[in-house]
């Protein structure tokens, strides 16, 4: 999953960006409002971090341009505020959730996971496709013949992105858009590496290509 981290302390930013990527998050960091802006604007995430407070403004008037032009990403929103005057005008702009400093990054993960099921219409942690379930919490696969795979980084992010919608065909480069930060340069091969992995654990018709368009995950095989 692609994240978007605003957060103007360069520290925090740094440790929260190692234990996302731990998580399974690949991770963009921005550091202002206009960077939130545009890179909210450009890229594909399937849920951002906010801070509240930037340096070049406020980060519910970054919240309100992303919404008012349809970016409908999950966003938590991150405050050393405690008022609830500013919580419930973050949930009205539409965040999806918040959390006040300091916090456990526990926590912030948990509720990172949780906000993101709701935006897959999902109540747990499990992404069932077929014969195969992957864990989001232990990052492993188990097959419905009781064994289990334990994943790297790179090999969870890539089967839960295609298991997260059966029979969609992903190109390389939207693949390569979610394993990947901007800071990353990795190539195309890179992908059909990991996909061979991959067929290793799941079999070569779970994960089928489509010669010129991309993979697709097949749930009933």
């Amino acid at each position: 999953m692609r994240l978007l981290l605003v957060e103007d302390d360069q520290m925090l930013s740094n440790s929260l960006l190692h234990q996302l990527e731990k998580s399974g998050f690949s991770v963009d960091p921005a550091y202002t409002a206009k960077e939130a802006i545009t890179l909210g604007e450009q890229e594909d995430y399937r849920v951002s971090i906010l801070d509240l407070g930037l340096p070049d403004g406020n980060g519910l008037d970054v919240l309100k341009k992303w919404r008012a032009k349809n970016i409908a990403f999950p966003v938590l929103i991150l405050t050393a505020r405690d008022d609830w005057h500013d919580k419930v005008a973050g949930l009205k702009a539409g965040a999806d959730d918040y959390l006040a400093k300091p916090f456990q990054t526990e926590e912030l993960i948990a509720r990172l996971n949780a906000i993101v099921r709701r935006s897959e219409g999902r109540t747990h942690s499990l992404v069932k496709a077929g014969r195969f379930v992957l864990d989001e919490n232990r990052q492993c696969l188990s097959v419905d013949d009781g064994t289990e795979h334990p994943l790297t980084g790179t090999e969870f992010r890539l089967l839960r992105c295609l298991m997260s919608k059966p029979g969609h065909v992903f190109s390389k480069d939207q693949l390569l858009e979610q394993l990947y930060s901007l800071e990353d340069s990795p190539s195309a091969n890179v992908i059909e590496a990991y996909i061979r992995r991959l067929r290793k654990l799941v079999g070569n018709s779970t994960i089928s290509t489509r010669r010129g368009q991309g993979y697709m995950f097949n749930d009933n095989v």
